[in-house]
Formats: C-alpha cells, sequence, structure tokens
C-alpha cells in the first residue's frame, strides 16, 4: 500500500498537493489554496480527483473548495469550521479516520492556529499533512488558540514517529531558520539552516520535513530547552512555548 505526493506552488508561499492511493487510484488534494493551480495539476497528472481533505477555515486553505467542487464532483471533508466560508460535505475531527482508497488516514487534532484546525496522517506510509500547525523550523501563530491548547497540538504530532514525511502549507523555512538562530546555537540546528538557506538560492523547496529534523531543530517543538533564552526558567512547557512563539511574533530579522 503506496501513496504518491504530488507537490507544487500555489499563491506566494502556499503549496498545493495532490495524495494518490496508488493501490485504488483514489485521489485527494489536502487544502485548495489555488483552484486554478490544483485543477492543472490534476490535468498534468491526468488523475481524477474523488476528495479535498481540508486542514482548516483560511481561505488560502478552503478558498478554493466550492470551485474545485464544480469542476470535478469531489467530496468535502474537513473540520466543521470550514463552513464558515466554503462548502463540506463531511465533518470530521480528532480521532477519526478518513479512507481513501486503501490508505486511511487517522485525523489529529491540532487546534491552535485555528480552534478546529486538525492534520491527516497515515501510519502506513507514515506521512502527515499537518496544514498550518507545524513548519519546517517553525509553527503557525496562535490566530485562535492559546499557548497550552497549540503545545499540546504540537506535542501530539511531535509523537508520530521520527521518519513520518512532515508536508507542511508554506514555504516559510528561511525566515523561521533565521528566527531560529536567535534563540538557539545548536550545532545541528547551524548546519540545517545552512542547507536551508542554500536550497532557496537555488530554487529549492525545503517541505516535506521530518518528525525527527523538527524535534532535533525547531524552536517550538525544542521549546522547554530555551527557558532561559526566553526568561521562563522553572515555567511550565507550555508557557515556555508561548514565550518562544511571542518572539517569533516580534522578531524582525
Amino acid at each position: 500500500m503506496t501513496l504518491t505526493v504530488r507537490q507544487f506552488p500555489c499563491l506566494s508561499d502556499n503549496y498545493g498537493f495532490l495524495v494518490r492511493d496508488d493501490a485504488s487510484g483514489q485521489t485527494a488534494c489536502v487544502d485548495t489554496p489555488e483552484a486554478r493551480a490544483i485543477l492543472a495539476a490534476l490535468d498534468e497528472a491526468g488523475w481524477k480527483l474523488d476528495f479535498i481533505f481540508n486542514t482548516h477555515w483560511h481561505p488560502d486553505h478552503a478558498g478554493g473548495n466550492a470551485e474545485i467542487k464544480t469542476a470535478t464532483g469531489c467530496t468535502i471533508v474537513g473540520p466543521t469550521e470550514v463552513t464558515r466560508i466554503a462548502p463540506l460535505d463531511r465533518p470530521v475531527k480528532g480521532g477519526d479516520i478518513v479512507a481513501l482508497g486503501e490508505t486511511r488516514f487517522e485525523v489529529i487534532e491540532t487546534g491552535g492556529h485555528t480552534l478546529g484546525h486538525i492534520a491527516y496522517f497515515d501510519p502506513a506510509s507514515k506521512t502527515a499533512f499537518v496544514g498550518d500547525t507545524l513548519f519546517a523550523l517553525g509553527c503557525g501563530r496562535l490566530f485562535e488558540g492559546k499557548p497550552d491548547q497549540m503545545w499540546a497540538s504540537l506535542s501530539r504530532l511531535a509523537a508520530l514517529p521520527d521518519e513520518t514525511k512532515v508536508y507542511c502549507a508554506h514555504e516559510y523555512t528561511a525566515s523561521n531558520a533565521r528566527f531560529a538562530l536567535s534563540v538557539d546555537d545548536a550545532p545541528v540546528l547551524k548546519a540545517r539552516a545552512g542547507d536551508v538557506f542554500a536550497a532557496r538560492e537555488r530554487g529549492e523547496p525545503t517541505v516535506p520535513t521530518t518528525i525527527g529534523l523538527e524535534k532535533a531543530t525547531n524552536p517550538f517543538l525544542r521549546a522547554p530547552l530555551l527557558a532561559a533564552r526566553v526568561g521562563k526558567v522553572g515555567a511550565p512547557d507550555h508557557e515556555v512555548f508561548g514565550a518562544v512563539r511571542a518572539a517569533k511574533d516580534a522578531f524582525r530579522g
């Protein structure tokens, strides 16, 4: 049982993802940042779209739902909050299972960026689509949730196998690396940042990443180790995380 993932740029810094269960040929797109780009990618691949898997309600993630459903007749799956701006056929929440042919995606609750944010994880292929909760060297802003909710969500993702391939929704890694270097001096982070800057100079994507690499280098997953750097020695882990997130929000490097 294998998955094929096609990744392509959308809008100014989003990625679109087409995901195909190779056994059945069923195909989903994860979020709908740009309908035209997604439909073009489907045509290029010669695939029929069966599903949209939304992670959250923001327009650069669900804004193309209606146009793509009209064009393809697909079924739209996602958290209930998507109905704030777009059509939704099947509401799902953490703990649910979403089938794509023979592939069974576990739905993981990852609220914080938005209250109802979810991620999709296939344990067979160790593949996760995490929307705007976890980024390469970063995490999403807390537009709706609080630090304790987001820390719990990130901890759920960090508990996935280290080799899990993580598809996040934006190419933010270079700016995330600059912030990470301002709060963490781990040698492995410095080496990774150099690789990131070089890749972006060559126009190469830095997505996907892996859970193991993020645990080793991402300041938000490493937040408890950075308590002294953000003035939170002895504070609960979620408070240290909140201080790191606040520092990123104020960072202008």
